[in-house]
């Protein structure tokens, strides 16, 4: 098992996530999520940090296998157990999704970490109101 870092400190840059207004109505997509890196050891527990108290403890997150390198199999986040998984299915390579027992599962687009900010600024939009901004994500202009 891999323990993570806790939350990040003051001095860390904000956490640049994006979630779509909690309704009724089932979305494709619940929002997006800009990391700094591909980096899940030290991306993950700041990612877990900020999603709302009502998501619940977030116990096993799914990420792309060719698009996150060196995954284990589970983590310590803020002294939980997260287990990790990987996927190649191609569908789910801009796509991270995170599962909470009793809770549910929510299904974020993963903004590349190179991409500029101009070219994040709609793909994070589209998350943010629950659209597939998937392929958009395939092909960020950097």
């Amino acid at each position: 098992m891999t323990t993570a870092l806790q939350p990040p400190l003051p001095s860390h840059p904000l956490l640049r996530l994006r979630l779509a207004p909690q309704g009724g109505m089932p979305r494709a997509i619940d929002g997006a999520w800009w990391p700094r890196s591909y980096d899940l050891l030290a991306e993950l527990p700041r990612l877990l940090a900020g999603l709302p108290r009502a998501w619940g403890h977030i116990t096993s997150v799914t990420v792309n296998g060719a698009t996150w390198p060196a995954v284990p199999g589970r983590m310590l986040v803020s002294n939980q157990v997260v287990r990790l998984h990987r996927t190649l299915t191609a569908s789910a390579a801009h796509t991270i999704v995170l599962l909470a027992p009793g809770q549910g599962r929510w299904d974020l687009t993963v903004v590349p970490p190179n991409t500029t900010e101009e070219a994040a600024e709609p793909l994070m939009a589209a998350g943010a109101a629950g659209g597939q901004a998937r392929e958009a994500v395939k092909k960020p202009r950097c």
